[in-house]
């Protein structure tokens, strides 16, 4: 099983990223790599259960279903279900923390999946750096924050 994690510090107070990022079916106003989204069945997008469907730039097609949301602890996991690359079993999970000194945001982004053999190393990268890091740097410039 493969693990990836990866974290930032956000210079904007924890609840003003929770906005953005409480709302499942969003993500296609911010990274750059969702051209659309919607969420199935007419279910709320914070909606326990609810599964977003969205297409890429590249034109594929993913869907994944929100498994928790907790604005207590301003956190929330997904899992994928339909998706043409070939990652097996992926959880995921999204969980904001203050950082008190400064009043930033520290956002951790973290995921377990199984690959083919032999493709770990590659698919780790990309869902390291064009999910998690691409969207790190998307929220950075979709919040006014990257300069």
């Amino acid at each position: 099983m493969v693990k990836v994690v990866r974290s930032t510090v956000l210079p904007t107070p924890v609840d003003s990223v929770w906005d953005v990022l409480r709302d499942f079916n969003g993500h296609d106003r911010w990274h750059p790599a969702v051209s659309e989204s919607h969420v199935e069945r007419r279910r709320g997008a914070d909606e326990v259960g609810c599964i977003r469907n969205f297409r890429l730039e590249d034109g594929s097609e993913l869907r994944e279903q929100l498994l928790t949301l907790s604005d207590l602890e301003q956190s929330f996991s997904y899992c994928l279900l339909d998706t043409p690359v070939p990652l097996f079993n992926y959880v995921a999970h999204v969980r904001l923390a203050p950082v008190t000194d400064g009043d930033m945001t520290f956002w951790e982004w973290e995921s377990r999946f199984d690959t083919p053999q032999g493709q770990e190393e590659s698919l780790a990268e990309l869902v390291g750096e064009q999910i998690y890091q691409a969207g790190f740097d998307a929220i950075r410039a979709h919040m006014g924050l990257d300069g």
